[in-house]
């Protein structure tokens, strides 16, 4: 990365959401609690919120990250991945959120368990990078033609 600084936040709980904001925003601007206030106004008079996990630790969902985006300004476009990258005009976009399958581990044990995980991919100095908060470090990707 030649001396650049990337922000890139790691994988704490199920707080994944909260790592792919902040790390398409790069720098770090939602947490926990931020995050828990959006689901309470989402879903006020739910006693089990239906946009996080019942556990506390996270597991957020999409509406969370779109409130979220809303309250900087921002909006998210949802893309359908069958679509070519290339119609994407990307001078207009600051990041790019996706929800992937995700294996579930205990240990080094793999189980036959899905989940869905956030991450984040971003262009840094004309340069893209995969943020994935589970990755030790930024992942180069390179230009829009490697995008």
């Amino acid at each position: 990365m030649s001396g650049l600084e990337v922000f890139h936040e790691k994988q704490r709980l199920e707080l994944c959401a909260i790592h792919a904001l902040n790390n398409v925003l790069q720098e770090r601007v939602f947490t926990k609690e931020a995050a828990d206030d959006i689901c309470k106004r989402l879903a006020p008079q739910c006693v089990v919120n239906p946009h996080r996990s019942v556990l506390g630790t996270g597991n957020y969902d999409v509406n969370v990250i779109m409130s979220a985006l809303q309250s900087r300004g921002l909006a998210a476009v949802w893309w359908d991945k069958r679509r070519s990258v290339q119609s994407i005009f990307l001078e207009k976009v600051q990041g790019f959120i996706l929800n992937v399958p995700s294996r579930v581990s205990l240990g080094l044990v793999s189980l036959p368990l899905r989940r869905r995980h956030w991450l984040a991919v971003r262009q840094v100095n004309g340069q893209y990078y995969n943020l994935d908060s589970k990755l030790k470090n930024p992942v180069w990707i390179g230009g829009e033609t490697e995008l």
